[in-house]
């Protein structure tokens, strides 16, 4: 993809204001460099991050497993994200294409996609995986797929497989639409055959997490004990999000309170929702606050958590100092990085957060440049670069292997 392109492209999302505070200083696309220098790779920024962490726990529990099926596996993408009639949303998808590293991979962006997820891992210590996220279909309120309203798909044999193929690398997330007729049989099959969790963006997918039409599969998740990690506030990377009040996250009270094991993608730290705690005519309030009252609950300790994946993006920058400056979460918190979103590289700051006082000016450049070579490098070291009264987010974090392998049906997660 030619520069001009992309500044078209960049003004066409609406991401040129943004551009233009780091332009021309950090680049408006991914030069998508491999393998990182060695003065880069020893640095003390880096050292720095990996100390006290046992690398063999580092599961990345947010990484989507994309592509466009020239693989021949079953995975897809709309081909309304490829038309001009739809601008936003081509842009949008060639930014995600160049994030990957596939934006030059005609015929095989699939392979490409898995290729550089290869390299990115090595660029890591020995012993780190990526949790693959499958991505099912929106369905409509009588259970059948809307493939034609939905932005891509990237079915559980595809991510099962990917994970079965490179055991070293991958792990696989299931989705699995609750409304879909063979829901819990598709979901006794993910668990039988090794999925780690369920995926869900309930604003896309037209998922509404309070509906008792759900309560047959929260049963079965919690009866194998698999985590449901589900977007919460509002969401804006995938486009037809127009359910943005699926996201609320007091709608997830229903799972909780039947047993499943419930992670708030990035802390719902985006949006408003209404307080439904004060009746369907409740004030709209922040969906992160929503979700603090939740997590100061006492009947939802051991059940309720958050993932911290996307929190590095400027705009979220705010939120992550505020997950920081609350250390009685940190052992609720497990981390991922949204891949590949950090990639874009205009919507991340690592001088964002040198504004909040959380990061040395010093660590600037040395993060721009750890993020063209691996943008999940960077965004681990970004995170336990940041000190908050002299205090940083502490290993368990990010050594999320345990919440996910733990033995079925044990009463809280310790770490």
């Amino acid at each position: 993809m030619k520069r001009r392109h992309f500044l078209g492209l960049a003004a066409v999302a609406g991401l040129a204001g943004v551009a233009g505070v780091y332009w021309p200083r950090r680049g408006l696309f991914n030069p998508c460099l491999a393998q990182l220098p060695k003065a880069l790779a020893d640095s003390a920024l880096v050292r720095a991050a990996w100390d006290g962490i046992d690398a063999h726990q580092v599961w990345d529990c947010h990484v989507h497993l994309v592509g466009i099926g020239d693989s021949g596996n079953d995975v897809w993408s709309n081909p309304k994200l490829d038309s001009w009639w739809h601008p936003l949303q081509y842009a949008q998808k060639l930014f995600y294409l160049n994030a990957g590293c596939v934006h030059e991979a005609p015929g095989r962006v699939d392979q490409s996609y898995i290729e550089r997820l290869h390299n990115l891992v090595d660029g890591l210590r020995l012993g780190a995986k990526l949790m693959l996220l499958a991505f099912d279909l929106k369905h409509r309120e009588d259970g059948q797929a809307d493939r034609e309203n939905s932005s891509f798909y990237t079915s559980n044999a595809y991510a099962r497989a990917m994970a079965q193929q490179y055991p070293r690398y991958f792990e696989w997330v299931a989705s699995i639409h609750p409304y879909r007729a063979d829901a819990v049989t598709a979901l006794e099959q993910a668990a039988q055959t090794g999925a780690r969790a369920v995926k869900w963006l309930p604003n896309a997918m037209n998922i509404d997490p309070a509906a008792a039409r759900c309560d047959d599969f929260y049963r079965a998740m919690a009866k194998h004990d698999l985590p449901l990690l589900t977007h919460a506030g509002k969401e804006r990377a995938v486009s037809g999000s127009v359910a943005q009040d699926n996201g609320n996250p007091l709608k997830l009270r229903r799972a909780l309170d039947l047993g499943v094991r419930v992670i708030v993608a990035h802390c719902a730290s985006l949006g408003e929702d209404k307080d439904l705690d004060q009746g369907p005519n409740g004030a709209t309030v922040s969906s992160f606050d929503l979700f603090a009252r939740m997590m100061q609950e006492p009947r939802y300790q051991g059940r309720l958590f958050g993932d911290i994946s996307a929190m590095t993006q400027f705009d979220r920058a705010p939120f992550l100092k505020q997950v920081l400056a609350r250390p009685e979460w940190h052992a609720r918190l497990l981390n991922g990085t949204d891949y590949p979103l950090p990639g874009i590289l205009p919507i991340y700051s690592a001088s964002s957060f040198v504004d909040l006082g959380l990061l040395a000016p010093d660590a600037v450049p040395v993060l721009d440049a750890i993020q063209k070579h691996n943008p999940l490098l960077f965004d681990f070291v970004l995170k336990r670069s940041l000190l908050l009264n002299g205090e940083r987010l502490p290993a368990r974090i990010f050594e999320t292997r345990p919440f996910f392998e733990r033995s079925p049906h044990a009463n809280t997660f310790q770490q």
